[in-house]
């Protein structure tokens, strides 16, 4: 009886330790084919914006929080009549590293009448932009830029390079527009290099190039209205 008492809790004690090198090596896995950008784990912010982010106030007033929502933090985006801004920061990932981008957004208010196709009613309450390595000097210029954006007039799946002045290596695509519903989430996965030979075939090809930034952005400035947004849970991931 003894024996099998000391069998029985052996084996316990293995299955114990296999569950958790189990769980262990599922985790490691995970953080592995992951790289997250922002899962905002507390709503800690520093000079304007979330730690370890940059505030990039370009105009106006920026109305930016991270706030809880349904146990999570989210960024929370206002913009208005004035105003045009957003946060940044720097990530490397090498080209074919973490090809596809996720995130979940939801949108409260659109601007009226924004149009990413014109130069004075550009204005969409979300953008993700991805910065890519730049073809030359000066990088400002030379540095190709993917823009995922929430469009208002502008139908869903266009492609669109900027309307702005000195803007040509900034190109759009359009994944959601008025007919989608707002203040609902949404999910969204983009495979960036796939993107990249589709917006830009005038650079070697449309080769893809290593990736060195992203920036969530919202504005309304042009079309003199309101916008309203919030971003969460954005990550590279290998599939």
């Amino acid at each position: 009886m003894g024996g099998n008492l000391l069998m029985n809790k052996t084996c316990l004690v293995s299955l114990v330790v296999f569950t958790v090198l189990l769980f262990y090596v599922s985790t490691l896995s995970a953080g592995e084919n992951t790289v997250m950008v922002a899962g905002f784990n507390s709503g800690k912010m520093k000079d304007g914006a979330p730690v370890g982010w940059k505030l990039d106030d370009k105009k106006g007033t920026p109305d930016l929080e991270l706030g809880k929502e349904d146990g999570k933090y989210t960024l929370h985006l206002k913009s208005d009549s004035e105003s045009s801004f957003g946060i940044k920061k720097d990530i490397k990932l090498k080209k074919g590293e973490y090809p596809f981008l996720n995130w979940k957004w939801k949108v409260c208010k659109l601007p009226v009448g924004g149009d990413v196709r014109k130069s004075d009613t550009d204005d969409q309450a979300i953008q993700i932009y991805i910065a890519f390595r730049e073809t030359g000097w000066p990088a400002k210029l030379k540095t190709p830029v993917i823009g995922y954006i929430w469009s208002n007039e502008c139908p869903r799946e266009t492609m669109v390079t900027s309307s702005q002045p000195f803007a040509g290596k900034v190109r759009y695509i359009v994944i959601r527009d008025k007919n989608d519903k707002l203040g609902d989430w949404h999910t969204e996965k983009r495979n960036i290099y796939e993107d990249f030979r589709k917006l830009f075939p005038d650079i070697d090809g449309g080769t893809p190039r290593d990736v060195k930034g992203i920036a969530f952005f919202i504005n309304s400035q042009h079309t003199k209205s309101e916008a309203e947004s919030y971003i969460y849970d954005v990550y590279f991931s290998e599939d």
